[in-house]
């Protein structure tokens, strides 16, 4: 007997009938979508891991590396070598707008006295001048002769309870070295290590920091004969000489390249040129300035020029604008200079009493963020120091 099947198929139900085959159902080209997303959803996660696991050996190696920074000085800098520069920048920016110095009121802290050294004092921002103000004392002798001098001066007649420190050193008596930093410019094989080794503490008498890093600095970078950067033509330039001499100027015009030349520290234009202050120095252009928090902020800055006798003077402080850190170089006396670094964990200046086998270092102002010590240490970035000219 014969049955018809819905669809057309027939079957014989009778007795002893044998029972014919169904077609074998083929089965389907793509999984079910459950399992494809499932398998979507491994992947992403196996990535995601892979890619946490990354980050987290990046991050991790840059806050264990060696040296005396901040976790946020660390994580700042993490983020500016990883892409991450604009952010890094904008949170900067952020947090000195809701930070703004203080306006009017006198420092915490007074401008040490002392007995003047011999140098006409600074002349001060605000009329009167604090006691010791801009009044220079000495803290290094070398072979009997004054080398290092500081002072404090007030940076502008709107923030007056803010403190600019000022150095001045006499390249006759001391011998200026470039060290490298591991990150900046970063490398192996210079002809001097990362920190003040224990070595030469003993003929110490100063050191500073360098400028921006090198994607920031708009310029290049000279060590030891070799190129880490190209030099800008027209970039204001540190330059370091085989015999420790320091000149300072625009590359390719006052300074340039020669046979005794070991190494140079380009770091934007020159804020001072032939006695006077650039006259785009309150320019809001990034391309001018740099483009980390802007020229009109007022935040920790430093700077290093050269007075007309070949002295060098650096200056560092908090609440400082381009023009007034540019202003108070040149009442420092400075006819060619340069800013160099800015912001709390990069700007410091120290010098070194030598006493016997000790050597003390000291800040060039009370308020520095960094240890007076801080270049005993491996430092990321590269720094100047000044030691003790052997004795003729």
């Amino acid at each position: 007997m014969l049955a018809r099947q819905p669809g057309g198929v027939s079957l014989d139900v009778r007795a002893g009938a044998r029972r014919p085959t169904l077609p074998a159902q083929r089965p389907s080209a793509r999984p079910p979508r459950h399992s494809r997303r499932r398998r979507w959803l491994a992947g992403v996660l196996v990535v995601g891991a892979v890619l946490l696991g990354v980050l987290g050996v990046s991050v991790g190696g840059a806050l264990t590396a060696p040296g005396t920074d901040s976790t946020a000085a660390r994580l700042a800098e993490w983020g500016r070598t990883h892409g991450l520069g604009s952010l890094v920048t904008s949170l900067e920016k952020a947090q000195y707008a809701a930070n703004p110095p203080r306006v009017g009121g006198r420092p915490s802290v007074q401008p040490v006295a002392g007995a003047p050294a011999g140098l006409p004092a600074i002349r001060p921002a605000v009329s009167p001048g604090l006691p010791g103000e801009g009044v220079w004392r000495q803290v290094v002798a070398v072979h009997g002769s004054p080398a290092v001098w500081v002072t404090e001066v007030r940076p502008d007649a709107t923030h007056t309870s803010y403190l600019t420190g000022v150095m001045r050193l006499d390249p006759s008596l001391l011998a200026f070295t470039l060290h490298p930093g591991t990150a900046v410019p970063g490398g192996s094989g210079w002809s001097q290590p990362p920190l003040i080794p224990a070595s030469v503490r003993g003929s110490l008498a100063a050191t500073f920091n360098s400028g921006f890093t090198l994607t920031d600095s708009r310029g290049g970078y000279l060590l030891d004969g070799r190129t880490v950067t190209p030099l800008r033509t027209g970039a204001a330039s540190l330059v370091l000489t085989t015999d420790g001499h320091v000149s300072i100027g625009a590359w390719g015009r006052e300074v340039g390249p020669g046979p005794n030349v070991v190494a140079v520290r380009q770091n934007l234009d020159l804020m001072i040129d032939n006695g006077k202050v650039a006259p785009d120095i309150n320019s809001t252009s990034s391309a001018v300035w740099g483009a980390t928090v802007g020229n009109h902020a007022y935040v920790w800055r430093s700077g290093v020029g050269v007075t007309a006798s070949g002295a060098v003077v650096y200056a560092a402080g908090d609440a400082l604008s381009t023009a007034s850190l540019a202003d108070v170089l040149q009442r420092a006396g400075a006819v060619r200079a340069m800013e160099l670094d800015i912001n709390r964990d990069w700007t410091s200046g120290e010098w070194y009493a030598q006493n016997g086998t000790a050597t003390t270092p000291h800040k060039l102002t009370p308020d520095e963020y960094r240890p007076a010590d801080r270049y005993f240490s491996t430092s990321s970035r590269d720094f100047v120091a000044a030691t003790i000219r052997p004795a003729r």
